[in-house]
């Protein structure tokens, strides 16, 4: 070909996600496999929202609400932020790029830490933006190094806490620490996917952070905690100008009328959400301990999942697991060759790992 392209966009490799039960059972013949790859509730969706789809049937053949009124004012009210500060998604993933394509243009910067989430650059190489990568100390983003690459280019910041793949996370005094370096016209995104897992007290809240500071734009989802990741649906809280700017170029009725009466009852359902952040305190503990006695190493985690150290390059361990029928990630394509990715399942699903890691050992 030789049609003029984004040259940004050559450099990049797809996104690849976590392999599907079925494929793995058609490709190898396994019947009855488990997946803790994709950072998935494992409970599957709450009793109200099963209701709520079944409802929302009967408006299918319509197009959904292009503002979604009812979830931003629900959103609005959990908050405490007016309905113009939200914008919402196809998935977080959605809002993400929104803010890549409102921030920058040829010539301009984004930042990213050493492990990002792999959605970082491609929004940013979508956008024609230039991404400069900071290397992370302890598998942690570098604020101090962030905040001193920053110059008169820099448009936007792109920062997970919890961080995914690492499951690290950043404290209120780190992130306001940079955000008081950071000029205010450096927009700073907050992804925050995995927050509702997170009870460290130092834990920063974004959307608050957004409150205070007119430059931030924190990132949420309800395909984790809240078990709706086939949905896809997720929101930003932002300064109402920046919202504005992000509705300019969002698509119409870019989330389905389905994701979002699952969504109105999903944040609804308080006890759906803590006993899903219950089992999940659970079975990490469960997984630091039996990854401690096979004698691995881990990386601390605070979100639904928790990387291991496989000792050498991880492929052949992550082979050998998908033949017991055990699917997990492998994290490579984060400059994690030795490492995998394991979210955390059931009780069940949980044991079936270890001991399948176990007769690999």
């Amino acid at each position: 070909m030789t049609a003029t392209v984004n040259e940004r966009v050559l450099g990049l490799s797809p996104y690849t996600p976590g392999k599907a039960m079925e494929e793995l059972e058609r490709e190898l013949g396994i019947v009855d496999s488990i997946k803790l790859a994709s950072n998935e509730n494992p409970r599957g969706p709450s009793s109200t929202v099963r209701v709520a789809l079944q409802e929302s049937i009967e408006s299918i053949s319509r197009y959904p609400d292009a503002a979604g009124f009812r979830l931003k004012r629900l959103l609005a009210q959990q908050l405490d932020v007016s309905t113009d500060q939200i914008t919402l998604g196809n998935g977080s993933n959605d809002v993400l790029e929104l803010a890549a394509r409102v921030a920058l243009s040829p010539g301009t910067k984004g930042i990213v830490g050493e492990h990002c989430f792999v959605v970082y650059p491609l929004a940013i190489a979508g956008a024609h933006g230039q991404m400069v990568v900071v290397p992370s100390i302890e598998w942690r983003d570098d604020l101090s190094k962030i905040a001193e690459v920053v110059d008169g280019e820099t448009r936007i910041i792109y920062l997970a806490n919890p961080n995914n793949p690492t499951g690290t996370y950043f404290t209120d005094l780190e992130i306001r620490t940079l955000l008081d370096e950071v000029p205010s016209n450096v927009w700073v995104v907050i992804d925050e996917a995995y927050f509702e897992y997170v009870s460290e007290d130092d834990y920063p809240n974004g959307v608050d952070l957004a409150k205070e500071y007119p430059n931030v734009i924190a990132t949420r989802t309800f395909s984790k905690a809240y078990g709706l990741a086939s949905l896809r649906v997720g929101y930003c809280v932002s300064s109402s100008y920046f919202a504005d700017l992000l509705n300019r170029i969002r698509q119409p009725f870019n989330v389905n009328s389905m994701a979002l009466a699952a969504a109105e009852a999903a944040i609804q359902d308080t006890d759906y959400l803590t006993e899903s952040v219950q089992m999940n305190s659970a079975g990490m503990s469960y997984l630091e301990t039996s990854l401690r006695e096979l004698g691995y190493q881990f990386i601390p985690s605070v979100a639904n999942f928790i990387t291991f150290d496989c000792g050498e390059d991880a492929t052949s361990t992550y082979d050998r697991l998908l033949r017991l029928g055990v699917i997990v990630r492998p994290i490579a394509s984060y400059d994690m060759p030795n490492h995998l990715r394991v979210t955390i399942g059931t009780h069940a699903e949980n044991a079936r790992f270890i001991e399948a890691l176990e007769s690999i050992h």
